[in-house]
């Protein structure tokens, strides 16, 4: 039987993700982007929750980048993903960095079905644009939540200037990326990610730009939300 989850989840999404898996943990390589963007993120998230001591849920964890980040700060940290094999990498690299992190393939969906209000933080990055029903996810993300948890989002914009960038310049002419790992019909627009969370019962509190020039490496936060930005929302305390 076919499960509401499961069709929310993209077999070809799953599929491309899996290929290039042995390559998450190589900064020269096919995730590079993510490894820069990585403290950004995380200074996103450190800047408006607790992280030491919170349990968190990383979802669409990949491998590890987010989550190891999480963890070294103390977080107990929850990885899920879909992508078997991309899972794989992010647990053989425990042996490395000596982290304790719960991998889990699961969907979201699934998760909040077993661990309702059990999670101070949960983190969504570069994820909603790959899954067919994002409102879903954001619902699940709400269910996760303990009352007054906090819920944090990274996405692309459903703009000319980030199909130009995040699909033209990342992955035809930089190679930046593999080609096909985006769709610009999946882009979001920020009302529309604030209109799901509001649906979710979540309030938003903060919608940043996130800024990434792959020519000098370097990222910034802040300005305007035209190709990538991030969401902080929290679930009511009542």
């Amino acid at each position: 039987m076919t499960t509401q989850t499961d069709q929310n989840i993209d077999t070809a999404e799953r599929e491309r993700f899996d290929s290039v898996a042995s390559g998450w943990w190589d900064p020269e390589g096919p995730f590079r982007p993510l490894h820069e963007l990585n403290p950004a993120r995380l200074k996103f998230i450190s800047d408006r929750a607790e992280i030491s001591g919170a349990d968190v849920v990383d979802a669409g964890c990949g491998g590890g980048i987010l989550s190891e980040s999480l963890a070294k700060k103390g977080a107990n940290v929850t990885g899920i993903d879909v992508a078997p094999r991309v899972l794989a990498t992010a647990r053989l690299h425990l042996n490395e960095s000596g982290l304790e992190i719960d991998y889990q393939e699961k969907a979201v969906e699934d998760l909040a079905a077993e661990s309702a209000a059990s999670f101070d933080i949960v983190t969504c990055m570069e994820m909603l644009e790959h899954v067919p029903d994002p409102a879903s996810i954001i619902a699940g993300v709400h269910e996760l939540l303990k009352p007054g948890g906090h819920g944090f989002f990274s996405t692309l914009n459903r703009t000319p200037l980030a199909f130009a960038l995040g699909i033209v310049g990342a992955e035809h002419i930089a190679r930046l990326l593999p080609r096909g790992t985006h769709r610009y019909d999946r882009f979001i627009r920020p009302s529309e990610l604030s209109a799901w969370l509001r649906d979710a019962g979540m309030l938003v509190k903060d919608i940043t730009g996130l800024h990434y020039n792959p020519v000098t490496r370097s990222v910034m936060l802040g300005g305007n939300v035209q190709v990538n930005y991030l969401v902080h929302a929290v679930k009511p305390d009542s």
